[in-house]
């Protein structure tokens, strides 16, 4: 994908038009999409330059723009692209919010692009998170004047909320509205909860750009990477317009182009049910979608499901195609989830494992599981854990990061005050409760105070991976250096980072190892440790030891494995259930804070729970055993 395959392309010049109503481009991945956005930006600010004027950028902060950053600085420094002819107007600030803050988007901007290029200082235009609230109305109206007298945005680059907000343009923001004070969705304020450690934390309102000051952009392009923004991405493209979702106004836009990975894309008609678009080519892992699909739609289960089904719904083509009738595919697929079942993770001694997801010999394995946070582990695949452990497997797990800035100053408060009363005159102690008592909000932790904070999430893993009789021995604190930079920023993985998983699996020597497929984020701590991951086995695959291990990738607290990407399903009974709870409430600084993406306020045990039990739920409708719960799992080959 290169950057003229990002132009905009008039209606009707691509297949999907008979749903969508905004172009629209799948990129391979959110790297590669973010490329191709950068250099179009690049080439614009070329061609301002070559006639001699000014290239008015709108910009956007949040995760979605953070590769587009990136690339503009390595054009800056490695190709000499020069933004002396660049002004910009970014689209939002919280309020109040200081400059210095570390959650302010005037952070964010000079963390990531700002400070590394040369655009000057008075062309850089942010709005003021800390203007008076009796000069706010005039300021808005200032900072939109200042828009139109350099000509208006040449290009405006956009991300998406999951309220279907762009800028801080919540539900029932109107078509022609201009930059102002806005309060915002709790939804908005939930899903940045994570960075600010609590809802409590986040700003209640915001000063943004308006849809009309948006819409009145030459250019427009939307980002959009992970699942979690597949709905939203679906309804904008595909729905009417409304206000309910301000990204649908985008729709009348004649020159807008969204940029999406493959995760953003999945909800689209052209991608989850292509079989109502047009002609399909029946691979094995479409008709398996097709069929899952068809027993939900219809409530009925595989089994029951008919030839006149398959014909009603856009399906006949597979009929035809498989040179069958329904209960030929029915009965294929039913084997085929049926087979995915196991109550043995680790492969079941002395039986015939040609139908099993895993082998039997050997019949005791060496096995890593790899998790991101501290408590990952416990959170997505807990129950499997204890399956393993109980079942004689030499377990092992590696933390590979510390996740101390997961860890409120009132946590760590505490646990320095506890240190301070058992060691009343220890230095240490007084010098760290007095770092908490005075450090300012919203600011860069102390090193100190981050190495405690790493500290209690270790203790915190080491008593659940106690509960499960796992020896500490075989637990591993990788803390790759990525992630302590004590910013919610990370440095890109290197090869410390690489090195240090690789050598961890060389010393293992495991058959299975487990790791976090979860992408909502692509550009989170999740995704960045799988890569990590991938990068080392790369490494490690010639070692012979390697051609004897599988690799199971689990999902987090935000998504499950479709029922038809399922590899292995390990079920669980109640008892097995209230362990893994007990396992995951080890984790008590994590525990009563909503850490995760969401619009709701159940704590992260609560929402895993009913995740595993909602896919036993989905097993059972389709016509499978009725269980308690169920973990999943997709193998990966590398």
């Amino acid at each position: 994908m290169n950057n003229q395959h990002i132009k905009h392309q008039p209606a009707g010049q691509f297949e999907e038009t008979r749903y969508e109503k905004i172009h629209n481009i799948i990129a391979a991945d959110s790297i590669t999409g973010s490329i191709a956005v950068a250099h179009e930006i690049a080439q614009l600010i070329k061609d301002k330059e070559a006639q001699n004027q000014v290239c008015v950028l709108g910009l956007a902060t949040g995760s979605s723009p953070i590769k587009v950053y990136e690339e503009l600085v390595r054009l800056h420094k490695e190709e000499g692209l020069s933004f002396k002819n660049v002004v910009t107007f970014n689209l939002d600030e919280y309020y109040p919010m200081t400059k210095e803050s570390v959650h302010s988007f005037y952070y964010f901007m000079h963390e990531h692009l700002f400070n590394h290029i040369d655009l000057k200082t008075e062309n850089i235009n942010i709005p003021d998170g800390q203007i008076p609230t009796d000069e706010l109305h005039q300021y808005c109206i200032d900072y939109e004047l200042k828009i139109k007298e350099y000509g208006g945005l040449d290009f405006q680059l956009l991300g998406i909320g999951r309220t279907g907000h762009i800028g801080f343009n919540e539900p029932g923001s109107h078509y022609n509205s201009s930059t102002r004070s806005i309060t915002l969705d709790h939804m908005t304020r939930a899903d940045a909860a994570p960075s600010f450690l609590s809802i409590d934390n986040v700003p209640k309102k915001a000063i943004t750009m308006g849809i009309g000051t948006v819409k009145n952009a030459n250019r427009i392009v939307l980002l959009a990477w992970g699942n979690n923004k597949a709905s939203i991405i679906k309804k904008t493209i595909e729905g009417d317009i409304s206000s309910d979702i301000p990204a649908t106004y985008l729709q009348k836009h004649s020159n807008t182009t969204f940029v999406l990975n493959h995760e953003a894309a999945e909800d689209l008609t052209r991608i989850k049910t292509p079989w109502l678009v047009g002609p399909c080519i029946w691979n094995t892992e479409l008709t398996s979608k097709a069929i899952v699909w068809l027993s939900d739609l219809t409530q009925k289960s595989i089994l029951k499901l008919t030839d006149k089904d398959y014909n009603e719904h856009g399906m006949s083509s597979l009929l035809t195609n498989k040179g069958s009738n329904a209960y030929d595919l029915n009965i294929t697929m039913f084997n085929k989830l049926q087979h995915t079942i196991t109550g043995w993770p680790g492969g079941k001694p002395d039986s015939d494992d040609a139908k099993r997801p895993e082998r039997t010999f050997p019949a005791k394995k060496k096995i890593l599981i790899f998790s991101p946070h501290p408590d990952d582990d416990m959170i997505s695949m807990g129950g499997t854990f204890d399956r393993l452990v109980q079942q004689g497997h030499e377990v092992h797990v590696a933390y590979q990061t510390s996740g101390n800035i997961a860890v409120s100053d009132t946590d760590a408060l505490k646990f320095a005050e506890v240190f301070k009363s058992i060691a009343p005159e220890n230095n240490q102690a007084i010098n760290l409760i007095s770092l908490l008592s005075h450090q300012k909000r919203n600011t860069v932790d102390h090193p100190s105070i981050r190495n405690l904070k790493g500290k209690i999430r270790k203790s915190e893993s080491l008593g659940a991976t106690r509960y499960l009789n796992v020896p500490d021995t075989n637990v591993h604190f990788l803390n790759l250096p990525f992630y302590e930079t004590g910013t919610i920023k990370k440095n890109p993985i290197g090869p410390k980072d690489i090195a240090i998983i690789s050598n961890l699996i060389t010393k293992i020597q495991p058959q299975q190892i487990y790791a976090a497929g979860d992408l909502t984020d692509p550009h989170g701590t999740h995704k960045t440790c799988l890569d990590a991951i991938f990068e080392a086995l790369k490494i490690v695959k010639p070692l012979d030891f390697m051609n004897d291990c599988w690799v199971w990738l689990y999902r987090g607290a935000w998504h499950e494995w479709d029922t038809h990407q399922i590899d292995m399903a390990v079920p669980m009974s109640p008892d097995q259930v209230l362990k893994k709870r007990h396992a995951i409430f080890f984790h008590q600084t994590q525990k009563d804070e909503v850490m995760f993406q969401g619009d709701d306020t159940r704590e992260f045990w609560v929402r895993a729970e009913e995740r595993n039990t909602e896919t036993a739920q989905k097993y059972h409708a389709l016509g499978l055993a009725d269980y308690e719960a169920i973990e999943a799992f997709k193998r990966h080959y590398y």
